[in-house]
């Protein structure tokens, strides 16, 4: 019988984060009121330094004001617990222990049955690896995840949570930024749109940027022209863009249109980046996941280096909307999906049933439980998608792929 509820989440932000904790407490408030909620604040550190709090009555009766924001009221972190030298560099724990048993001694402690883990691959992984600890010493917990990311980048998951919406932001974001171009004669925009391994966002928020240029009017007679204000250029870790060509189109474009917007996800470009770097003797600075970190080699830069003279630009503008876009409240369309998802959630926690609630990409997109072991990160984007080839076709940039399938 499940007398006691935890809610975490972990990770970078999403546009989900603020509503799925609203929709776990209202679900468990209608379902099952005599269950205990608390949540760990900052994730999986306040787990290790104990530090949660009750969900209250007036949480409770409230707990739809939480749809209305983004964030995430129970805080985030990025801590790896199996990275011990950072959690003890961080003193998140001592030298010599196991942060995996001390997070599980503390939901011992705490009476947990049941771990809402609202995250990405790592943090449901982790999740996994602690009710297995537990299991293994005695104490049985069901780990249901919620799959949370941007980058819309889980397998085997169709569609994570908050990754509609910041494509969504990622567009607004652009319709103000590529208004910049008429600042300066012969001006060159980079949008950088994260996603680092993945360059679903950037693709997707491109798109959307595009619908609403499609939806507009304008008045080429004094300037306001659709050409000025459309992408230009679109640039995905799953692809390696010629760049000398692409200078040489795109210099076209600018000698044309008097401009050039370009849209990037975070993570393109990145290895070529990393090998300039290490043939310098310079270091590439790593998170606690062993991720490159990208604020630290400046992808959108980058770009804007290789372009900038070759195009002959005057003036350059690189700006990234990764915190305008991850920092969101819900829309209406993810809201719906987290409504279904959070139900579903509650369902398997109070049936004891564990693993990542999401639509099977393997099993039809049915709505489903998904094993953890069958849970894994940075699913590539298919650039061969119709809509993809289609949108690259529209701004007229080349898309080739060789026989042993890399793609230029």
């Amino acid at each position: 019988m499940v007398k006691r509820v935890a809610l975490l989440t972990a990770g970078g932000f999403a546009p989900c984060l603020s509503a799925a904790v609203g929709g776990l407490i209202r679900r468990y408030t209608e379902v099952a009121p005599e269950v205990e909620i608390i949540a760990y604040q900052h994730g999986y550190h306040g787990l290790l330094t104990g530090s949660s709090v009750v969900v209250d009555e007036a949480a409770r009766a409230n707990a739809p004001v939480l749809e209305r924001f983004g964030g995430s009221p129970i805080g985030n972190s990025r801590v790896k617990l199996t990275n011990t030298r950072d959690l003890v560099a961080r003193g998140l724990i001592e030298e010599g222990q196991n942060a995996l048993e001390v997070a599980a001694n503390q939901l011992r402690k705490d009476g947990v049955d049941v771990l809402h883990n609202i995250g990405g691959d790592d943090t449901n992984t982790t999740a996994a690896d602690l009710a297995q600890f537990l299991e293994d010493n005695g104490h049985h917990l069901v780990v249901v995840g919620l799959p949370k990311t941007i980058d819309n980048d889980i397998v085997p998951i169709s569609q994570s949570l908050g990754a509609i919406t910041a494509a969504e932001e990622a567009a607004e974001f652009a319709q103000n930024i590529v208004g910049e171009h008429r600042s300066n004669p012969r001006m060159l925009i980079v949008h950088e749109i994260m996603g680092r391994n993945c360059g679903w966002l950037a693709a997707a928020g491109t798109r959307r940027y595009r619908e609403w240029l499609g939806s507009q009017e304008w008045v080429p007679s004094i300037g306001l022209s659709r050409e000025r204000w459309d992408v230009h250029a679109l640039y995905v870790p799953e692809m390696a863009p010629n760049l000398d060509s692409e200078a040489v189109r795109l210099k076209k474009i600018m000698d044309e249109v008097g401009n050039v917007n370009i849209f990037i996800s975070e993570g393109a470009g990145v290895p070529e980046i990393i090998h300039e770097m290490e043939e310098a003797g310079e270091e590439v600075a790593r998170d606690a996941f062993g991720h490159v970190r990208l604020d630290s080699i400046n992808p959108g830069a980058w770009f804007a280096d290789q372009f900038a003279k070759r195009l002959g630009a005057e003036k350059v503008m690189v700006q990234k909307s990764g915190y305008f876009s991850r920092s969101s409240r819900a829309n209406e369309e993810d809201l719906e999906l987290i409504r279904t998802m959070v139900d579903r959630a509650v369902e398997a926690g109070l049936a004891g049933e564990p693993g990542v609630v999401g639509h099977d990409e393997e099993a039809g997109n049915e709505l489903a439980v998904i094993a953890f072991p069958r849970i894994a990160g940075h699913k590539a984007f298919d650039v061969f998608q119709p809509w993809f080839r289609e949108l690259l076709d529209e701004i007229g940039q080349p898309f080739t792929a060789d026989p042993a399938g890399h793609i230029s």
